[in-house]
């Protein structure tokens, strides 16, 4: 009974410790402070900047191409969507959502309706993408998702001359779900991956480029650290207490007290 009483207590003790790591894989949700974007760039240089959990919405036209930015760290698993509102009357539209890296590297989604057919006259398009997890750390000649800026590349292709020109509203959300240790590797960047470039407000405009100022809530991780640590010495302690009970059990109760001294 003792030994099932110590592995009572060690579980619940590293059921308390790994209760912070399994808080932490939950996104966390946007400001509410934070006033979400109404417009959004015309290129990698003038994205518009958004927090993950945040809204944007933009209008523009049939044949622009429209871009935002957001800040995606490791472990994460971005999920980028988006809603197009198209004209009461239009031709078929094919829409399309696209994810760069902060090298401007397209990244491949794993799935989700990338892109997309509107049928003629149909109000709205929704499209999807799923990127891979972000990694700590990578070979230079992969093209591994890294922790960094991402920028998203809203357009129409094969559109009908006719309809070239025409409004159209959007409506992006990015969200991430953390893997954690599953996706640990042995490695980090010193520094987060090209953060990107902004423009200046219009007050301040020098025509120069500034860094991003978007980071992930917190600031961006250090790289050593993963639920991999916890689950470890989970592991060892578990092999340790189940030695002690094996060894408990299969003692005895000592020499008989009627046996023979030798």
């Amino acid at each position: 009974m003792r030994v099932v009483r110590v592995l009572s207590a060690a579980l619940l003790a590293l059921g308390l410790a790994a209760a912070p790591a399994a808080a932490d894989a939950s996104p966390s949700p946007s400001q509410d402070g934070a006033s979400a974007p109404t417009q959004a760039g015309t290129s990698f240089r003038t994205a518009a900047e958004i927090e993950q959990g945040q809204p944007a919405t933009a209008s523009g036209s049939t044949g622009d191409y429209l871009y935002w930015s957001f800040p995606a760290d490791t472990g994460q698993r971005p999920t980028v969507k988006a809603t197009v509102k198209l004209p009461e009357s239009h031709a078929s539209q094919t829409w399309q959502i696209d994810v760069y890296d902060g090298l401007r590297r397209r990244q491949a989604c794993q799935y989700g309706a990338q892109t997309r057919t509107a049928a003629a006259d149909t109000s709205s398009v929704e499209l999807a993408c799923v990127l891979r997890t972000v990694r700590a750390w990578s070979e230079p000649w992969a093209n591994d998702p890294l922790p960094g800026t991402y920028y998203i590349r809203l357009t129409a292709t094969g559109v009908a001359t006719a309809d070239l020109g025409l409004p159209v509203g959007s409506e992006v959300r990015v969200d991430s779900h953390d893997i954690g240790g599953s996706a640990a590797v042995d490695g980090s960047l010193a520094e987060p991956l090209v953060p990107g470039v902004a423009t200046k407000p219009a007050e301040e405009r020098e025509d120069a480029a500034v860094p991003a100022a978007l980071e992930p809530e917190g600031g961006w991780a250090s790289g050593w650290w993963s639920d991999r640590w916890v689950w470890t010495a989970v592991g060892g302690i578990l092999a340790a207490l189940a030695g002690v009970g094996g060894y408990a059990l299969t003692r005895g109760s000592g020499r008989p007290s009627r046996a023979p001294a030798a």
